[in-house]
């Protein structure tokens, strides 16, 4: 097996287990991100008591995420929004909220078990503007140009391919569509074998990209006014952080390339 298909089945293994917890109403341990190394760097505390009261409890206890994109993404009213590695389904709920029945949310997971629970919740909470997607992040199952804003929570640092996601989510945001992501950041002076000693990449530790690499590697893809702030501490030396770029109102348009039209609401593809 690829190195590549080795880290997709340990995130895959690891978020199966934290789905099947939260669906019978445990928290999160070990098993994901938020165990790994610190609680209280991870999860539903760190958003607000009026957002988390607001939903459906099991997707509040399957947020393993590293913040809260959602509060810095600026979402409007009719807009169009990606979650990457939407996971129970707790950003794609709060983004449904801001933008309103004229807009829609796609929930994209490799996890079966994350897209049930997600989908559940989404029926408990009566939203019908979210469409959740069975697919990998490096090759989005979406048309280029489709959506307004790329939202990723903890997602982007368990990828073995962090190229193909930054230049995936450009191709599928419509020119002057911006990405807004929390993440896993290292300090620049942190080496990787530094990273892998601090905490395993389905741990959101050992795969999380540098600051200045996060910077690079989305100017690379096409972004511009690509910034990387640093916001509580994850372990000695790795950080949350939030990622916000956006892509040139005068970028090139690019029809053509992989993905499949988006469906109903409900079904998935490209597994």
């Amino acid at each position: 097996m690829s190195a590549t298909g080795d880290v997709r089945d340990e995130v895959r293994a690891r978020y199966a287990a934290a789905a099947r917890r939260a669906a019978s109403g445990g928290g999160c341990d070990e098993g994901a991100c938020c165990g790994d190394p610190a609680e209280a760097a991870f999860g539903g505390a760190l958003y607000g008591a009026d957002e988390r009261d607001a939903l459906p409890g099991a997707a509040v206890l399957a947020s393993l995420g590293c913040g809260n994109p959602t509060a810095v993404a600026e979402l409007r009213e009719g807009e169009t929004v990606l979650d990457l590695g939407s996971g129970g389904g707790i950003d794609v709920l709060l983004s449904a909220r801001r933008v309103g029945p004229a807009g829609r949310v796609y929930g994209l997971d490799m996890t079966e078990e994350m897209l049930a629970l997600a989908r559940r919740a989404a029926a408990d909470a009566g939203a019908a503007n979210i469409v959740f997607l069975k697919g990998h992040i490096e090759q989005i199952p979406l048309p280029a140009e489709t959506v307004d804003v790329v939202i990723s929570n903890c997602v982007v640092n368990l990828s073995p391919d962090k190229p193909a996601v930054l230049a995936e989510a450009f191709r599928v945001l419509r020119p002057g569509g911006r990405v807004g992501i929390a993440d896993v950041v290292a300090e620049d002076g942190l080496s990787a074998a530094e990273r892998v000693r601090r905490g395993s990449w389905a741990g959101c530790i050992a795969g999380a990209l540098g600051r200045g690499e996060y910077e690079r590697l989305l100017a690379a893809s096409g972004f511009e006014a690509a910034s990387v702030e640093f916001t509580h501490a994850v372990a000695d030396g790795l950080h949350g952080a939030i990622v916000r770029a956006r892509k040139p109102a005068a970028a090139p348009s690019v029809l053509a390339g992989a993905g499949a039209a988006p469906g109903g609401a409900g079904e998935g593809c490209c597994a």
